[in-house]
């Protein structure tokens, strides 16, 4: 899969990394050149410096030829433009943008992104599992484990 991610944050560089390692050709965007020093040295991607949501970033990052695309940013906004962008401008398959305001969230669904709310998820994991009633449920986050 050729996969274009916006945003080279915690989640973004994680991503990129992950999918890297899988064999997917990752291609990551950020408007900060220094957000690329989270990647390490075992990405085997590429990068580019600019905007999202900017049509001739996107061209150079190769979303023309994009599988999927992943808009994850610290910005609701800009995750939801550059998503857009992604799906109605280059007919990219496979379009997410993570969307930290769950009400944004519900709105940006309505209009046809797909989205994930990091805050949504975390609540309703913790509640789950502050309410769960079974005493020796495993729960995994990334890479640690937890007993509850």
């Amino acid at each position: 899969m050729r996969l274009v991610i916006v945003g080279c944050g915690r989640v973004g560089a994680l991503l990129g990394r992950v999918m890297s390692a899988e064999g997917h050709a990752v291609i990551i965007v950020d408007k900060n050149a220094d957000a690329f020093k989270r990647l390490g040295r075992e990405f085997h991607g590429e990068t580019v410096v600019g905007v999202g949501f900017d049509r001739d970033v996107l061209r150079a990052a190769g979303i023309e030829r994009a599988d999927a695309f992943a808009a994850v940013t610290n910005g609701d906004n800009s995750n939801y433009i550059a998503a857009s962008v992604a799906r109605d401008v280059f007919q990219v398959p496979q379009v997410v943008a993570r969307i930290y305001d769950p009400q944004r969230e519900a709105i940006y669904r309505e209009l046809g992104i797909r989205t994930i709310s990091s805050t949504s998820w975390a609540v309703n994991t913790l509640k789950r599992i502050l309410t769960s009633s079974e005493v020796d449920a495993q729960l995994q986050f990334g890479t640690a484990r937890s007993r509850t």
